[in-house]
């Protein structure tokens, strides 16, 4: 897909993602879906209101009637569709800066639209064969109030309150300016937490951080565990689809350990963990020893979902499924990643165990992840070209799912090309620091050398 890549379409707003090319897009999948109503949503971005007046504009233009939420986050709008039977547009980035915003798309059930959906959408889109309603047949707009209000009472109800609140849990929690700022805090209070917050304001121009909650963005969060004593920290992105995770004394939890710590409790014999090609051996092992299957699928939840669904259709159970980033979705609830779920389900395990003490076995493993940006395409088909050539030239064992991922047995290394941003990614993993340095590094200087040809 040219338009919609892992996670929908994004690019910095007023540039690539213009206004004019959100109500294109709108009208594409207003046309495709055929329906007579539609909502729409947006995370806390300064550029949202405009693009969302823009889909707006163009899902009338169409015929559909609009549903606008105003700012909820991706899973509350996921809930919405799946209660109302509608299908939904979200202008989110997610978790890129805060010059970006995106477009994703729902379908009527709650979930994410299938790899063939968006196609057909992006042809509709780029063969600008729409649906265009006649002047007295547009549709027609109005406000929507209490989205965030039902998706919060349903979360409650679908998580071990009780069990949360006999543990009397302090929380340090950072949705970083996000939609999360204006459920997650309230939630987590209501499941019988004390809740300490920062970047908790919601505020597009993200101040505090920039919405990706990676370690070197999250030193404020683990102050605030260690000042507050609290038991657990929770960072969320900027659409609150995803959690991680800090420790009592205030460190950083890996999101592949957390993710490790999570499927232990769920798995069984005979079950299916879904996961990317950049899985973390964690999750092998912890599938291995309780005797379930791990199936891998290139990056993005959109390619997640799909096997999911596969697999159910085939009669299999995928109790647990997602990435070390943090998105985790479980099928039993909602096909879904929903970061406020995942921080419940953690919580619900803290509650009995330290944070710290869940994720210890899971902890013998070193990450190193590398971004190098490039300018054309022809710096990116160039450091692709050069991965490849590496990677057939390695004694190691190769998979091309997702861009190159090579297993040496003790260690793995990963390039592939971004879905959101102009980057190639670089990841590696082994029990030992020095060798997962040496191999992302290696493939960097190799890449590096690649894009200056250029």
């Amino acid at each position: 897909m040219d338009v919609f890549g892992s996670s929908g379409a994004r690019g910095v707003a007023n540039e690539e993602l213009t206004p004019a090319f959100v109500l294109r897009v709108a009208k594409a999948a207003g046309t495709a879906w055929d329906v007579p109503r539609v909502a729409i949503a947006r995370d806390t971005r300064h550029t949202g209101r405009m693009l969302v007046d823009a889909a707006t504009s163009g899902l009338a233009s169409v015929g559909a009637d609009v549903d606008r939420l105003g700012i909820v986050p991706t899973p509350g709008v996921q809930a919405y569709a799946e209660r109302e039977g509608v299908p939904a547009i979200v202008v989110t980035a997610s978790h890129n800066p805060p010059e970006y915003n995106g477009v994703k798309l729902i379908g009527a059930d709650g979930v994410e639209l299938a790899v063939s959906d968006l196609e057909r959408i992006e042809h509709t889109l780029l063969a600008e064969s729409f649906a265009d309603a006649r002047w007295d047949e547009i549709g027609q707009v109005r406000e929507i109030d209490g989205a965030r209000r039902r998706y919060v009472d349903a979360l409650l109800e679908s998580v071990d309150r009780e069990r949360i609140a006999d543990a009397e849990l302090t929380v340090a929690l950072d949705p970083g300016h996000g939609a999360g700022s204006l459920t997650s805090p309230g939630f987590i209070r209501a499941l019988g937490c004390r809740v300490v917050t920062v970047n908790a304001q919601p505020d597009g121009h993200f101040p505090g951080r920039n919405p990706e909650p990676v370690a070197e963005n999250l030193a404020e969060l683990g102050q605030l565990v260690r000042a507050a004593e609290a038991d657990v920290g929770i960072a969320h992105d900027g659409d609150a689809d995803r959690a991680i995770f800090f420790d009592e004394s205030g460190a950083y939890l890996e999101g592949d350990a957390t993710f490790a710590a999570l499927a232990a409790a769920e798995l069984e014999a005979g079950d299916s963990l879904v996961s990317a090609v950049n899985v973390s051996q964690r999750l092998v092992d912890v599938a291995t020893e309780v005797g379930a299957d791990v199936e891998l699928t290139p990056i993005g939840s959109t390619n997640i979902i799909t096997r999911i669904r596969e697999l159910e259709a085939e009669g299999r159970h995928v109790p647990i499924a997602g990435e070390g980033n943090g998105g985790i979705f479980f099928p039993d609830y909602r096909l879904a990643r929903d970061g406020a779920y995942i921080a419940a389900r953690f919580l619900e395990l803290v509650a009995e165990t330290p944070a710290s003490e869940l994720v210890a076995p899971y902890d013998g493993y070193a990450n190193v992840r590398e971004n190098i940006e490039y300018h054309s395409t022809a710096e990116r088909d160039a450091m692709l070209d050069a991965a490849a050539n590496h990677a057939h030239t390695a004694d190691a064992e190769l998979n091309t799912r997702d861009g190159y991922r090579l297993d040496y047995g003790d260690a793995w290394v990963l390039a592939r090309p971004s879905g959101t941003e102009p980057l190639v990614r670089i990841y590696a993993e082994a029990r030992d620091e020095d060798r997962a340095e040496t191999l992302a590094g290696d493939l960097y200087d190799v890449l590096i050398e690649a894009k200056g040809r250029e």
